[in-house]
């Protein structure tokens, strides 16, 4: 696939959000139809599913790897299976501008945020992490509006932070309400994890998602091989099937998949908007917490999932 046919599938959203106009036609006069938005929505929340299970697979693949080496493997896995998808398309290069777009990506979003969320993971629990994906989408919309120029409505303001607000107390509440020594990691990668998405999903405008990941994994490869064989050297290994199950969901299902139909989701419905579809993925990490490993939940969680999907409803039907 090229990148002149890149742009396949892809739906413009309201006016507020990307400068469409509120029918739904872009300042081009191309109409956007419902079926493109609902595909959007529908790729946006299953990389919310698929990075909703990263905490507790990095949670498992510290059982067997030295956080540094998970992160370099899980880097180094990820890129030997985008490489190969990029090979059997016969993908050529991105074009010269791309390049510099394509290195932030690889900055925030294959380097930068698993590895500051795999070192607060070792002295924070998930639930607690789990603030920094509660914070992340205000936090791309924001960043999305300062790169982008779109201004989106102060009704989807209000929404976003309401449910910035919700998931914050909520994860703290969890917690105890207490300050982890990982709180710096965390508050780092939110940052430059949004920033990744947002230059991610400007990209995808350009090139198809899977490309936009697949060719900032192996633009980190060559760093990626040199931090394995030195972590690999420095961290003992203690291999089990949670540590191995961990390390290939986080490559294959987190970083490859997940961002793969997370950014032709965004393409499709706008960085903006579909940012707030993560507002439900600290609820879905606890979901998974529970069932794979064994942490409890209070009964505070059907009514945070309840004000969550009504924030959620708010900033979808914008208009």
């Amino acid at each position: 696939m090229t990148a002149q046919n890149s742009a396949t599938g892809l739906a413009p959203i309201a006016l507020q959000v990307d400068g469409s106009t509120r029918d739904g036609s872009t300042r081009d006069g191309s109409t956007r139809g419902r079926t493109g938005t609902r595909s959007g929505t529908a790729l946006a929340l299953l990389g919310v599913v698929a990075f909703s299970l990263t905490f507790p697979a990095t949670a498992w693949g510290l059982e067997s790897f030295g956080p540094w080496s998970l992160v370099a493997l899980r880097s180094v896995l990820a890129a030997v299976i985008a490489g190969g998808f990029l090979l059997a398309g016969r993908v050529p290069l991105p074009a010269r501008e791309h390049w510099a777009g394509l290195a932030v990506v690889a900055a925030g979003v294959v380097a930068g945020f698993p590895l500051l969320t795999t070192l607060a993971l070792q002295t924070s629990t998930t639930s607690h992490a789990a603030v920094v994906v509660g914070l992340l989408p205000l936090t791309t919309a924001a960043l999305s509006a300062l790169r982008t120029g779109t201004r989106p409505s102060g009704r989807f303001w209000a929404a976003a932070v309401a449910g910035a607000a919700v998931i914050l107390g909520f994860t703290l509440a969890q917690s105890g309400g207490s300050v982890s020594t990982g709180d710096v990691y965390l508050f780092g990668a939110l940052l430059v994890c949004a920033a990744g998405y947002t230059e991610g999903g400007r990209l995808a405008r350009a090139m198809p998602g899977w490309q936009v990941i697949g060719w900032a994994l192996v633009l980190c490869l060559p760093l990626s091989l040199v931090g394995s064989a030195l972590a690999l050297a420095s961290e003992p290994v203690h291999l089990n099937w949670h540590g191995v199950t961990g390390l290939v969901w986080a490559a294959a299902g987190s970083t490859f998949l997940g961002l793969y139909v997370w950014y032709r989701g965004m393409a499709e419905i706008g960085a903006p908007r579909a940012s707030q579809l993560q507002l439900a993925q600290p609820l879905l990490t606890l979901v998974w917490s529970v069932a794979l490993l064994g942490e409890r939940l209070s009964p505070a969680t059907p009514l945070a999932a309840c004000a969550v999907l009504v924030c959620i409803t708010v900033t979808q039907r914008v208009k």
